[in-house]
């Protein structure tokens, strides 16, 4: 059984036809004070599937586990959590005195409730595999860049990809790869959370541009490349993004800086969704079904679907 919730039903309903799952929604009621109350159907299968992507994160956390902790007084045995956007991934050390490690804090409470968990290109630096992160007894990082170049090939013929920082590199290089076009990657300068100094060298003159990244938040690192690439001549700039945030005026601005198309995978809930997941998703799941009594799975093995 697939247990969904209510902002991203469309996507777990989805997932749950895709994999031939029962589905089934999590109720929530939020009192004045915004606490949450949770309510599970009674009769739930034995494995249980909780699906729900974790951007805007803090009230989602806490609800996903009063569903995972019901779920097991219910009677399931084995629970897994496909979350698309695995949060608080970034931090992944301290870089001032007393900050708390993020990364480490919520992998753990994730690995405490689940057996499994499953998503897709986390956004990861010096860790290099999502069980380092997540110590669940399986920990999956899909990557969307197989589908998402998939759709490139059908939208745009040849394209100049551009990753805007060497952080983008591995997927753009994928992309690119899958797709069999040419890329470049700039060096970003981090001056704020809203504001960023790229360097980016390529030939963009007359050329059809797409940025490539896993995250766009506020945008401004997409928003300069483009103005970049435009500067430089490109016949049009794109955005193709895995995890489509979007915060504040983000999409406003690019679309203000001459982007022509904003694209991205549903992993959110956005108007710019464009690539499906349910797939990749579902063929995850039945992979992790069948080695349930597997050791954790190679890293290597799952971030090259």
């Amino acid at each position: 059984m697939l247990i969904g919730f209510e902002e991203y039903r469309k996507q777990a309903r989805l997932l749950a036809a895709e994999a031939g799952m029962a589905y089934a929604d999590v109720a929530i009621h939020h009192f004045p004070d915004e606490e949450s109350l949770v309510r599970l159907p009674t009769d739930l299968a034995d494995e249980v599937v909780l699906c729900r992507s974790l951007d805007h994160p803090n009230t989602k956390l806490i609800e996903l586990v009063l569903a995972a902790a019901e779920a097991r007084e219910l009677g399931a045995r084995r629970l897994t959590l496909v979350a698309p956007y695995l949060c608080y991934m970034r931090q992944d050390r301290a870089f001032h005195s007393g900050e708390a490690v993020s990364q480490k804090v919520i992998g753990r409470l994730l690995a405490e409730y689940f057996d499994a968990v499953i998503t897709v290109d986390p956004h990861l630096h010096r860790v290099h595999h999502l069980a380092e992160a997540v110590p669940a007894r399986r920990a999956v990082a899909l990557t969307a860049m197989a589908p998402i170049a998939a759709f490139l090939q059908r939208h745009v013929r040849h394209a100049l990809l551009v990753g805007p920082d060497r952080e983008s590199e591995q997927w753009v290089a994928a992309v690119a790869e899958r797709a069999g076009m040419d890329y470049v990657v700039g060096e970003k300068v981090r001056l704020g959370d809203r504001e960023v100094e790229i360097h980016l060298n390529g030939d963009f003159a007359d050329r059809e541009v797409v940025l490539i990244d896993d995250v766009a938040s506020t945008g401004r690192t997409l928003e300069v490349a483009a103005n970049i690439a435009l500067a430089g001549g490109a016949g049009s700039v794109s955005v193709m993004v895995t995890h489509a945030l979007f915060v504040e005026d983000a999409v406003a601005r690019l679309e203000k800086a001459g982007v022509s198309h904003i694209w991205s995978t549903d992993s959110i809930p956005h108007e710019s969704n464009a690539v499906p997941l349910a797939p990749l998703l579902a063929s995850a799941l039945a992979e992790t079904e069948e080695n349930d009594h597997a050791p954790v799975e190679d890293p290597d093995q799952s971030s090259s679907r």
